[in-house]
Order: structure tokens, then sequence, then C-alpha cells
């Protein structure tokens, strides 16, 4: 008997290298198809327990630096509303370089921003899926343990 379980633990180790890095041991004398059944089974529970993320992982900069160019414009113009009286004797093209300049200027600092922010929801996400994967490598082995398994890392 001890003959027979060395290859079928082996053989199941091998076959649940990529779902796990753990050895599945049969404790009931379970037949290959109902092992198969078994891990399949507790594969599909395992990964059901997992979710994806929807967070968006690139353009952080690009979405930083067009929302600080309109904020940039938008306190440019109403720096020149505050001072109307200067801005009156100020040239129209002086003007329009101010607004382009303070557009600039924020844009940069949005771009800052915006990749601080990806950066950020980079590393949540990671956190995400490797919490994941310890949930989902649980739920596994708890499955296979209660359908009469042991489960060793």
């Amino acid at each position: 008997m001890k003959i027979a379980i060395a290859p079928i633990t082996l053989v199941l180790s091998v076959a649940c290298l990529s779902a796990s890095a753990e050895t599945i041991t049969p404790l009931k004398g379970q037949s290959q198809e109902i092992i198969q059944q078994d891990i399949s089974a507790c594969q599909s529970q395992a990964g059901s327990t997992t979710s994806s993320s929807t967070s968006p992982q690139t353009g952080g900069r690009v979405r930083g630096a067009a929302t600080g160019a309109v904020a940039g414009a938008a306190v440019a113009g109403a720096r020149e509303r505050q001072h109307d009286e200067i801005s009156d004797r100020v040239d129209d093209d002086v003007k329009q370089q101010y607004r382009q300049n303070k557009a600039k200027d924020a844009a940069v600092a949005g771009a800052v921003v915006g990749g601080s922010r990806q950066r950020q929801d980079r590393r949540e996400d990671r956190r995400n899926t490797q919490q994941s994967t310890a949930t989902a490598a649980s739920a596994y082995s708890t499955c296979m343990q209660q359908r009469g398994y042991q489960v060793t890392p």
C-alpha cells in the first residue's frame, strides 16, 4: 500500500504545482478519477473567491497634466478678473502668455501628482492580488482537506 501511495502523491504534487505549491495525499483511498475531480472542483471553488482589479494602470501622468492645465488656466483667469483695473492696461498677448505659463506650471504639477497616484494604485493592486492569491490558496487547501486529503506545503 505504501508503494502505491508514493507515486500518487508524486503525481498529485506535480499536477497541483500550477495551482499551489502543496502536496496532496489522499487519506480515504480515493481513486485517481475522484482525486482529479476533487482537485478540479476545489480549484474552481478557490478561483471563484478571487476578484479582478479594474483600476487603470496607465495614463496617470497624462490625466494629471490635463487636469492641472485646466486648473492652472482657471486660476490665471480668476486672478486676471481679480485685478481688472491692471488687466485693462496689459496687452492681450501678455495676458495670453500669462495664462499659458500658469497652465504649463499646473500641468507639470498635475503630471507629478498623477504619476504618484498611478504608482499608489499599482502598489494597492499588487497588495490586493497577493491577498487574493493567499485567499485562493487557503480556500483550495481547506476544500481539499474537507474532501479527505492531507495538504502539506
